[in-house]
């Protein structure tokens, strides 16, 4: 007898760990399954979905091993869309007229965006925001959009989770957005009124609008055809060119409903604890699932669903545990967690509150009348204890429960022990005795180790943090010491090697290998960490003698690559003020060589389209307009951004803009373990968003506030307060060392704000360090940021003196002369190629400008 046949309506994320976790246990094969997927592709990760729009391929998007669909008994049909249930046949029926013959079928078909029944939401222009064909027809038509209007005005009608990550997503695409939310504060699922209120502060600062208490009653067409504007029931309105509607989601139980079995009052497929429909040959998971009378919008829960069905399927007693509600918001530039029973419902129930309304943080924690055992919370604007909180549901917190809330490195906060029965992955139901077992138990040495062996930290990876802490806390325990090797050649961790070249005073790579090195040539590791190392201990241009070879791509270039082969140029603008001859040097250039331009976030103006070989006659034009690198292509300092200050805003208290325009000139050029970014408002209003980067500087009536540790990357984090009222010259001084002590104890591509939290003794170890001189190393990084000022070098214009350093810009090794007369360019699907004999002949063709392709990869043929 042959394995029984499992069909799986529904292709999405729970579909596909319920197929993992099947052939996981299912080791007899006693079970082979069909899963009929309507979307086009492989399961993919809904949850990072706005990640599409900051580059990321779709393909990267998908869930696990591509080799589990070529089990032998795993077969997906993409692109079948089930339009029928027989279940006294027990079969299901295709859009394609396929029919499957099942021995028990689960239905996991999710849910659909819900459109409410406003006129006009039919109109062109008007997108809802669930699948990868949405986002990627949002992204192509407002980007069309982009190419006949000078600003494109978007809104989103919904401001919950998902409408966030839609207005996060237009504002990526460039689109001036509004959010328009139909209750009183945004997340009113999530978090109360005063984090609504934090949290509207904070997406105001990311520059897109908030308007609550706001009903849409009509969409209305342009004359233009598509959108022209939103009717509000107060009477008022937006302006928008393209509308997301996310105002929430309904369960698409319509194949349950056909199928005569039970429904819920509002929607979704009755099942027991079991996951088993009112037909005990039919189960329903997630978002379709009508589980404890309500259907769950999360992923967590569908995946605890998935494994009860798949242990029930072969022969176990498990029960659904309950829905794990925790959230969390990923849109960069915002924290925001909530947990638990975040309203405080529980009779009886104390709310901790700590709220800081200047710097855009609000934190609660819910707790059982005698305070000591916790039940939920919410956290906005900083999310770091989430990870550790959130496995405390239901149990006693050691200490006062108000020193949870506190600003990290304040100190108070004892030490979370979890129990090991404490979840510290939902996405995975994995919990702390699991990670601890996969060191005690299977081995594991490292973070990878246990990711891979419990599966925690791999779905939206917001447990990596505690994961990590776990693992290193029982490798202590085992007395293995957890190596901080830079790599396979070095022995030394970054900041060992950093103080060991420094003391030692080498001045290239081949010294130190040979002195602190395991032998060998290095590897992509080791070589720019090296360089990096090196360009403050012994300065010397990028591509001077054997540091060229150290470099990363963009480095060795002095421009940024882009995913079509061609090259961006950003010349450094400081504190973003510039002059109108300056504009229109640019605006020349940009002209002249066919180049895109984009203002960037952080006030400077990026030209997109760049071969190699022009890269030097672009940096000409610039250089001899009064500009320089911006080191857009380094780990150094970037940007420091400023808003108008005292010169012209009515609420200024100090310049902002001279203060910002004399830190870029100091700190330009200056190499570090990760990128830079610096910003100084000129009042309490924040417009230059400085809290949200590594330096931050925001000014008082007394002096200036420093802030330091806030910065974007994969968990965005807010500035914490360093010192208060400090006059211009200890700013700098205080900044000064900041920076060195940074640049030189930083592990490799470390940012700012886990190093501070890493400096032993945290926020006031560090203060200790850079205000109070606690280590005595003071006066050096003093000298060191003196010299770093003095010996300062344009690269750019080192390298267009430098006859040997531009032959590396010639367009062929075979050809190398710029630009050669023979070849022209055309556009061809978005890329360049040669031009034909033909088309040259028409005249059609250009040899510069336009999406390029690189051309070293090129020969010319003759």
């Amino acid at each position: 007898m042959g394995p029984r046949h499992l069909v799986v309506v529904g292709g999405g994320m729970v579909a596909q760990r319920l197929v993992e976790a099947l052939r996981d246990r299912d080791a007899a094969g006693t079970w082979r399954v069909t899963v009929l997927a309507e979307e086009p592709r492989r399961p993919y990760d809904r949850v990072a979905l706005t990640t599409y729009f900051s580059g990321r391929d779709p393909e990267d998007l998908a869930l696990g091993d591509a080799a589990l669909w070529s089990d032998p008994l795993v077969t997906l049909r993409r692109g079948e869309a089930v339009t029928a249930v027989d279940r006294v046949a027990r079969t299901v029926t295709t859009a394609t007229g396929r029919t499957e013959r099942y021995d028990h079928l689960v239905l996991a078909t999710g849910s659909s965006a819900w459109v409410p029944p406003i006129e006009g939401a039919d109109l062109e222009g008007v997108f809802v925001y669930r699948t990868i064909d949405d986002v990627a027809a949002l992204r192509g038509y407002v980007e069309q959009l982009a190419t006949t209007r000078p600003v494109v005005r978007g809104a989103v009608v919904g401001g919950g989770l998902l409408g966030l990550e839609a207005a996060g997503a237009l504002q990526a695409l460039g689109a001036r957005t509004t959010v328009l939310q139909v209750g009183t504060h945004l997340m009113s699922a999530q978090v109360d009124l005063g984090g609504g209120e934090a949290l509207r502060r904070l997406i105001n600062g990311l520059g897109v609008g908030v308007r609550v208490n706001a009903a849409t009653t009509r969409i209305r067409a342009h004359r233009r055809g598509g959108v022209g504007r939103l009717d509000l029931a107060d009477g008022g309105r937006v302006d928008a060119d393209v509308v997301v509607v996310a105002a929430g989601v309904r369960p698409r139980d319509e194949l349950a409903r056909d199928a005569g079995l039970a429904t819920g009052e509002r929607g979704g497929v009755v099942v027991d604890d079991t996951c088993l429909t009112s037909d005990p040959d039919v189960s329903a998971v997630g978002e379709v699932a009508c589980i404890q009378g309500a259907c769950i919008g999360l992923v967590a829960p569908g995946y605890a669903m998935a494994e009860v069905t798949v242990d029930r399927l072969l022969g176990g007693a498990a029960v659904f545990p309950g829905a794990d509600t925790a959230t969390k918001l990923k849109l960069a530039g915002v924290d925001v967690a909530s947990f638990g029973d975040a309203f405080g419902a529980t009779p009886g129930a104390l709310e901790v509150v700590w709220a800081d309304p200047v710097g855009g943080v609000y934190k609660k924690l819910v707790l059982s009348d005698d305070a000591r055992t916790l039940l939920g919370g919410v956290l906005v604007g900083d999310a770091s204890a989430y990870a550790s909180l959130r496995p405390m549901l239901g149990r006693e917190l050691p200490g006062d429960p108000s020193a949870y809330l506190v600003p990290a490195g304040a100190g108070g906060a004892p030490d979370l022990e979890l129990p090991d029965d404490a979840g510290v992955c939902s996405c995975n139901n994995v919990s702390a005795g699991a990670v601890r077992a996969a060191v005690t138990e299977h081995g594991c040495t490292d973070v990878a180790g246990v990711k891979a062996c419990t599966r925690a930290g791999t779905s939206c990876g917001s447990c990596l943090p505690l994961v990590t802490k776990l693992t290193g806390t029982e490798l202590a325990k085992l007395g293995v010491t957890v190596s901080k090797a830079l790599c396979e050649h070095f022995e030394l961790s970054r900041a060992q090697l950093y103080d060991a070249v420094r003391v030692a005073g080498l001045t290239t790579f081949t010294e130190v290998v040979a002195r602190f090195g395991n032998g060998g040539r290095g590897c992509d590791i080791c070589k720019p960490a090296v360089a990096s190392i090196l360009a403050t201990t012994a300065p010397a241009h990028v591509l001077e003698g054997e540091r060229a070879a150290l470099q990363d791509t963009n480095d060795h270039v002095m421009a940024n690559l882009q995913k079509d082969g061609s090259y961006s140029v950003v010349p450094r603008i400081p504190g973003g003020e510039v002059t109108p001859e300056g504009l229109i040097a640019i605006g020349a250039v940009a002209k002249d060589f066919g180049l895109y331009t984009k203002i960037t976030g952080g006030q400077r103006i990026d030209l997109f389209g760049a071969r190699i070989d022009q890269l030097p006659l672009i940096w000409q034009r610039l250089v001899d307009a009064g500009f320089e690198s911006g080191h857009a292509y380094g780990k150094s300092l970037r940007t420091v951004k400023s808003c108008v200050g005292s010169t012209w805003c009515r609420y200024g208290v100090q310049d902002s803009v001279a203060l910002a325009v004399l830190l870029e000139l100091r700190y330009r050029g200056l190499r570090s373990p990760h990128k830079l970014k610096l910003g100084v408002s000129g009042c309490a209003r924040e417009c230059a968003e400085a809290r949200g980067k590594d330096v931050g500087v925001i000014a008082t009536d007394k002096g200036w506030n420093l802030y330091v540790g806030g910065n974007g990357g994969f968990t965005p984090r807010h500035a914490r307060l360093l010192a208060e009222d400090l006059d211009t010259e200890t700013l700098i001084r205080t900044i000064d060392r900041f920076l060195l002590y940074y640049v030189r104890t930083a592990d490799r591509l470390q940012r700012t704000a886990p190093w501070v939290d890493d400096v032993e003794g945290g926020l006031d170890g560090l203060r200790a360090v850079v205000l109070d001189d606690s280590l005595g190393i003071c006066a050096d990084l003093d000298a060191q940021m003196e010299r770093h000022v003095e010996e300062y070098e344009d690269e750019w214009r080192a390298t267009l003196e430098d006859p040997e350093k531009l032959r590396r810009f010639a367009s062929f090794v075979n050809a190398p002369d710029v630009p050669d007369p023979s070849l022209a360019y055309v556009q061809e699907r978005g890329q360049v190629r040669p031009a034909t004999a033909d088309e040259r002949a028409a005249g059609t063709t250009t040899d510069r400008g336009g999406p390029v392709l690189v051309a070293t990869t090129l020969e010319v043929r003759r």
